[in-house]
């Protein structure tokens, strides 16, 4: 294959000098190309408008599936209950493009907590898509659109953070799941970053594990790394994460939309060697050094350096 440039305008022989020619391309090819001419923005729209049909279509109707077969599933207790979201986040990846690399695994060991950065609504369904889990949210999540639907769809315990009181009661419940063989995520930054860093991990609501120790000696603390990485099949960078991440004062409708419109967008999920929590450990402590290690491993996955974890 030879190596060609071309000017804006079409044209035929050799290839001009490099040197000279200042206004050339590269670009690969067995001989000179047609100028294909200037975008089309009408076209462009319409494109973005019959994808993004398509793609809310997909959902729509997998939707109109999924929420009646697990509601079925829960009145009854079948244990459909647990795979019926996991298969909804995984059509719900595919209409929007997002394909997820996995390293390492969940630890089979239970009771499991499982500590996560967060970046973006987008981690609901990566992470939903990989095993049957539960999640722990603020409850403002349960009123959003799509997010909050995903959220009841995966049987999330809800946080009330005006509610001082009703830590207790939460605590409660996040026990009780994990006793009952689920693994509980917890998104301990509180918000969601720009998916460059990692907030400070919060240790209240991993106080939640103390109920635990009631009928099991210890619980499994796994981090659970998120790094959003390439977008159209290029290294995304620090400038484009934003694509990817919805944080700070982003309009939640727009930044929807912007992924309706974007799609291929890589995702690695990288579980780290989990850690030991008992009555005999201080949680602050395993908190900090579950932070450490999603630190390590984002910070590594963002380099293209990722690590084998096993």
């Amino acid at each position: 294959m030879m190596l060609h440039r071309r000017r804006d305008s079409a044209r035929s022989g050799p290839a001009p000098d490099p040197k000279g020619d200042a206004d050339a391309v590269l670009y690969y090819g067995p001989g000179p190309i047609a100028d294909l001419g200037p975008e089309c923005p009408l076209v462009t729209r319409g494109l973005d408008g019959l994808r993004m049909g398509l793609v809310l279509a997909g959902v729509g109707f997998a939707t109109l599936i999924g929420i009646p077969a697990q509601w079925v599933s829960l009145k009854l207790g079948l244990s459909s209950r647990r795979h019926i979201p996991r298969l909804y986040h995984r059509i719900l990846l595919w209409a929007l493009g997002v394909r997820v690399t996995v390293r390492g695994a969940p630890d089979p060991h239970r009771p499991l907590l499982i500590l996560a950065n967060h970046v973006s609504w987008l981690d609901i369904p990566v992470i939903g898509s990989l095993t049957p889990l539960f999640f722990v949210a603020k409850s403002e999540v349960s009123g959003w659109p799509l997010i909050g639907l995903l959220a009841k769809f995966q049987r999330t315990v809800f946080v009330d953070r005006q509610r001082r009181h009703a830590t207790g009661e939460v605590n409660r419940e996040i026990a009780e799941r994990l006793v009952d063989g689920d693994p509980v995520v917890l998104f301990p930054e509180g918000t969601s970053g720009d998916g460059n860093r990692v907030l400070p991990f919060r240790t209240a609501l991993v106080g939640a594990v103390r109920d635990v120790f009631v009928t099991h000696d210890a619980v499994v603390v796994q981090p659970l790394i998120i790094a959003y990485t390439r977008l159209q099949g290029l290294p995304m960078g620090r400038g484009h994460r934003h694509l990817a991440a919805w944080y700070g004062d982003m309009e939640l409708a727009d930044h929807l939309f912007s992924v309706l419109r974007q799609g291929a967008i890589d995702v690695e999920v990288t579980y780290a060697p989990p850690l030991r929590l008992d009555a005999s450990h201080d949680r602050k402590s395993v908190t900090r050094a579950a932070e450490e290690a999603v630190r390590h491993h984002l910070a590594r996955s963002l380099a293209g350096r990722s690590e084998e974890v096993g």
